[in-house]
């Protein structure tokens, strides 16, 4: 080949298809595109542990092997579009890369609050480097801090806040943080813990506009109420990346539809024979459970799709892809591991331990086992994984 692979994304999914490339036997030419600056790194620890310290490039940058030393890394700028067709991508410079295979890992950005007086400085997000690094600044001893979304990253930057002197308040319009996967009794302890630490809560509210003149002040609640704040957060969720591939032959309802070995689809439901999708943008569904295509935001799936990508590009995916959804999530002194896909549960109950301590649920759908998680009890959750494999068979 003499047009390279290029993927589009140089995070972890980037990275770990380059890698997957290699070791499954691609020894030509790989372009990885990025929009930042910065090589290949973990998003992860940037609400949790390393928000709590000093914030750097080295305390989350991934080792590079010696696999991807020749890939050609091309950072700091932005793929606007793409030409399927006639397999070109085009940079925000102008520039056209031709590719013999394209690999998409754009991964997602954070949805922001769209309200009247938003363009104020003090709001903030994180999904990147820079974002920690900006939000770590702010949170200094004392700040009023505003969270709104009480999701996984919502709850852990507010531990992390909480644990580094901020005077924290969570905003969301759900009964409990966290409630939809975790169910209510689970959430609930979760949020009692929260609140153990001095977390407040302000459960089924909205944030309606901001008070400020150049810098957040506060922000004004459903009720009318005004929350003063210094530091406000928004973790509400995020948007896929896809808009660059607009105008070809692709589903784009919820990210790239992708068939079992992440080529991507034609409207049309066939697969483009030289186009992949890896990671949280990436739509497919997983015979683990059921036939439905789905995004999933669980931080082994980049590297298990890109896995994928590299097996069937050298012709050796020659099984099922079933890859066991997984996530951690670290808040004071809890340490939550999760296998499977727990919003699928029409029943969680509580298997081991006890709920004001460690413990363990068990998720269900039509009695059979859908997601199991624990606070603590590691070994116990990892000893549920099986049930999965067992399934995927």
């Amino acid at each position: 080949m003499t047009k390279p692979v290029v993927i589009v994304g140089a995070s972890m999914g980037g990275l770990r298809a380059a890698e997957a490339l290699r070791r499954f036997g691609y020894a030509g030419p790989i372009t990885a595109i990025g929009d930042e600056a910065y090589p290949p790194y973990n998003r992860p620890p940037l609400s949790k542990e390393v928000l709590a310290g000093e914030v750097s490039h080295e305390a989350v940058a991934f080792p590079q092997r010696a696999a991807t030393e020749v890939v050609n890394w091309v950072l700091g700028t932005r793929v606007m579009s793409a030409d399927l067709e006639h397999s070109t991508v085009t940079d925000d410079s102008g520039s056209v890369h031709e590719y013999s295979a394209l690999i998409i890992a754009t991964g997602l950005r954070p949805k922001r609050l769209q309200v009247e007086n938003g363009d104020l400085r003090g709001r903030h997000a994180v999904r990147t480097l820079d974002d920690a690094i900006t939000l770590r600044a702010a949170l200094a001893p004392g700040a009023k801090v505003v969270i709104l979304g009480a999701g996984f990253i919502g709850c852990e930057i507010a531990a992390t806040a909480r644990k580094l002197g901020c005077d924290v308040t969570v905003v969301a319009p759900g009964v409990h943080p966290i409630v939809r996967p975790l169910g209510l009794e689970l959430a609930k302890e979760l949020q009692h813990r929260h609140e153990e630490q001095g977390v407040e809560f302000r459960m089924k509210t909205a944030v309606v506009d901001l008070v400020g003149v150049d810098e957040v002040a506060g922000v004004i609640l459903d009720s009318g109420e005004v929350l003063p704040c210094e530091v406000f957060i928004e973790a509400i969720g995020s948007d896929c990346n896809d808009e660059w591939l607009e105008g070809n032959d692709l589903d784009l309802t919820d990210g790239v539809l992708t068939d079992n070995n992440m080529l991507a689809l034609h409207q049309d439901g066939s697969a483009w024979p030289n186009v992949y999708a890896l990671g949280d943008v990436a739509r497919f569904a997983n015979p683990v459970f059921d036939h439905v295509a789905r995004r999933v935001e669980h931080w082994n799936i980049p590297t298990d799709t890109a896995k994928r990508v590299g097996q069937h590009f050298n012709g050796q995916a020659n099984d099922v892809f079933a890859p066991i959804p997984s996530f951690w999530s670290d808040q004071y002194d809890m340490h939550i591991l999760a296998y499977g896909l727990l919003a699928l549960a029409d029943e969680i109950k509580l298997i081991d331990g006890s709920i004001n301590g460690d413990c363990v649920f068990g998720y269900y759908r039509d009695g059979k086992m859908v997601g199991v998680c624990g606070i603590g009890m590691r070994s116990v959750v990892q000893s549920f994984r099986k049930e999965f494999i067992l399934e995927a068979k």
